[in-house]
């Protein structure tokens, strides 16, 4: 059986057939409906030209004046990375660092390493670095959040309009813009294409032979013969990107359940405790998460209060539900509805990042007032114990192997063949 005619679904776990695809076709596991596979049009072209207006949006973004606070004759304006240094300033380091990598970093750093990778697949190339810059490319996507930003934009220009007059600059209009282009970068963007340009050794190449013990890189998709793999200091590589192998993530349910009950720890004193306090004209007002949202509420912005309370007080909460119920599920091995537990995981990877939307806010509201005793914010402990969560329940979605739902499930059908062969 040819190794390229195979794919091992990383949801699920079952090995299939990958057939061929029309123009714009997609591929779903057979069993779990994960998406296995896109077939872009013209993906290589269309990335590379989204990638190229990605950088100068992000350049232009980054260079000029987002936004400015007009209040009483006074002026503050502030670019993207001035909620970073205020807040480093203010103490809050470990806060500012996250604001940072989500928003600046990762996006900026993914833009570069596309482009790193893009450039030489045109020219019909493929240096000896290609397929770890690539890997950083896979490995940074869910961490980049500027659609989560532009969100934290609104409520914080919706909590000032009241207090001032918020003027948008060059930048906002450029990250704006941005955000769509990423998106579609990513949407456009077909990994095969980029992983078939890495040249494999020949066992690696090889058909794999029936009943043959078989290992997939979790990464880059490739199904290989356990042979094929790289050994290093007793550690399993992929020889094509280089990712570690494993059957499935070692300790998944120790480190999911040490992640999920750190994060638990910090949601309480991220709920009650103030994430920023506003000064204006000598009085000073705290703000917790669920303050925020009924501000927005007072003020007629029922949908935009709606979001918010969503995002900030019941994604994490469900999150650790539902991660909670996942480990206990499968610590008791349980066999019901394996298909509708994996869809659930599924959640749990696509909401978590919109949890930030506080945390921006918090930044954006930081850089734009600091007027002395006539406007002045400052973030607060929740802050950072919100933010703490949002990180902590990513990990842990990270570190959950959702085959292991499966493996229960498998193993159970198994022993129901065994048994009706042995009764026959």
């Amino acid at each position: 059986m040819e190794r390229d005619e195979l794919t091992q679904c990383h949801e699920c776990g079952l090995l299939q057939r990958n057939p061929p695809l029309p123009v714009g076709g997609l591929v779903r596991c057979v069993r779990c409906d994960c998406t296995l596979h896109r077939n872009q049009p013209d993906s290589l072209n269309r990335t590379l030209a989204l990638t190229l207006a990605g950088i100068l949006l992000f350049a232009v973004a980054n260079s000029f004046p987002f936004l400015s606070f007009q209040m009483q004759g006074q002026t503050t304006e502030t670019t993207l990375i001035t909620g970073v240094v205020d807040l480093y300033r203010q103490g809050m380091w470990g806060l500012a660092g996250v604001v940072l990598f989500t928003s600046i970093l990762a996006p900026g750093v993914q833009l570069a390493l596309l482009l790193a990778v893009l450039i030489p697949l045109k020219l019909n190339r493929t240096p000896r670095a290609f397929p770890t810059l690539f890997r950083y490319v896979e490995n940074l996507t869910p961490w980049g959040m500027m659609d989560v930003f532009m969100l934290g934009i609104l409520v914080s220009v919706v909590k000032l309009s009241d207090m001032a007059t918020i003027v948008p600059g060059a930048s906002l209009y450029a990250f704006g813009v941005l955000i769509f282009v990423l998106a579609a970068a990513q949407a456009a963007l077909d990994p095969d294409i980029v992983w078939t340009r890495v040249p494999l050794p020949a066992e690696a190449r090889r058909a794999l032979r029936r009943g043959e013990g078989v290992i997939s890189c979790g990464l880059c998709e490739l199904v290989m013969p356990k042979s094929a793999v790289i050994r290093i200091r007793g550690q399993r590589y992929c020889p094509r990107c280089g990712e570690r192998l494993h059957q499935r993530k070692p300790d998944s349910l120790q480190r999911t359940w040490a992640l999920v009950i750190a994060a638990m720890v910090c949601y309480l004193p991220a709920n009650l405790l103030p994430i920023m306090s506003v000064t204006s004209l000598g009085q000073t007002q705290s703000d917790t998460i669920l303050s925020g949202a009924i501000f927005l509420l007072s003020h007629g912005m029922w949908p935009l209060a709606l979001v918010v309370f969503v995002a900030s007080v019941l994604v994490p909460l469900l999150k650790l539900v539902i991660l909670v119920y996942l480990l206990v599920s499968v610590q008791i091995r349980s066999l019901r509805q394996p298909k509708e537990r994996t869809r659930l995981y599924r959640i749990t990877e696509l909401m978590g990042r919109w949890s930030m939307v506080d945390i921006y806010v918090v930044t954006i509201l930081v850089a734009l007032v600091h007027l002395g005793n006539l406007a002045t914010i400052e973030a607060e402990p929740g802050a950072i114990f919100f933010a703490a969560v949002v990180v902590i329940t990513m990990f842990a979605a990270m570190s959950f192997d959702p085959r292991l739902i499966w493996d229960v499930w498998e193993r159970e059908n198994d022993r129901k063949r065994r048994a009706k062969r042995s009764a026959d």
